[in-house]
């Protein structure tokens, strides 16, 4: 997080800041600046609705922001990239946009908001709140869409949070499949018991000033 400092009579400020996020000290306007960026995707038939969004998305927060302007550009665009933020505002031209929602919110790891229709927010909610989508309705204020997009960013470092956990579960296997595999070598090759096998990849870890994942990898490269 950065802090950054701005004279209180000075109007004319970056418009790359979001003031949602400043506060006044004095005569100095404090604007705190975080350190991470989302990418976003702004699905919308609405060229104004992309200009007024994009403006409240500050680019110090969010970059790069793309727009895609209907449901065949925006599986396109999903297909190709990955995105930490989705925006779609429904209906599209060639679908309500319900469905695009929830495919994205499955098939990726990016937080999704679906702007609706106030008339129809309840059934789309029932509809797609097990799919982890955010639902919205509309008319929406300025204010209250700069809070839905805070939350929309809660949501991605959640996910972040789950991910690194799944990445470490996952990291942890491979290196006991590894020892395993460089025990089993050692065993056949060396005609070590288990324990000595063991003992043995620790002391190449050691001396060699490495990891045991090192360590028994350079053993299986040898031996395999």
């Amino acid at each position: 997080m950065r802090v950054i400092i701005f004279h209180k009579e000075q109007r004319r400020s970056p418009s790359y800041f979001c003031w949602e996020n400043a506060f006044f000290e004095g005569r100095r306007r404090i604007v705190i600046v975080l350190d991470v960026t989302y990418s976003v995707l702004l699905v919308s038939s609405s060229q104004k609705f992309n200009t007024i969004t994009k403006e409240l998305l500050p680019g110090t927060e969010f970059f790069p922001i793309t727009e895609a302007h209907s449901i065949a550009e925006a599986n396109q665009k999903v297909r190709e990239n990955t995105y930490d933020i989705v925006i779609i505002n429904a209906p599209l031209p060639d679908d309500p946009g319900l469905k695009l929602a929830q495919n994205i919110s499955h098939d990726s790891l990016a937080s999704v908001l679906l702007l609706v229709k106030d008339e129809i927010y309840d059934e789309t909610y029932y509809s797609a709140y097990s799919s982890g989508v955010i639902i919205v309705s509309k008319p929406i204020s300025p204010r209250s869409m700069t809070r839905a997009t805070r939350a929309l960013c809660s949501v991605r470092e959640r996910i972040r949070i789950v991910e690194g956990k799944h990445e470490r579960i996952d990291k942890g296997f491979e290196d006991m499949d590894l020892l395993a595999r460089a025990k089993l070598l050692l065993i056949e090759c060396l005609q070590m018991t288990e324990p000595e096998a063991h003992r043995y990849i620790s002391r190449q870890a050691m001396d060699k000033r490495v990891s045991i994942r090192e360590a028994a990898e350079d053993i299986i490269k040898t031996y395999q």
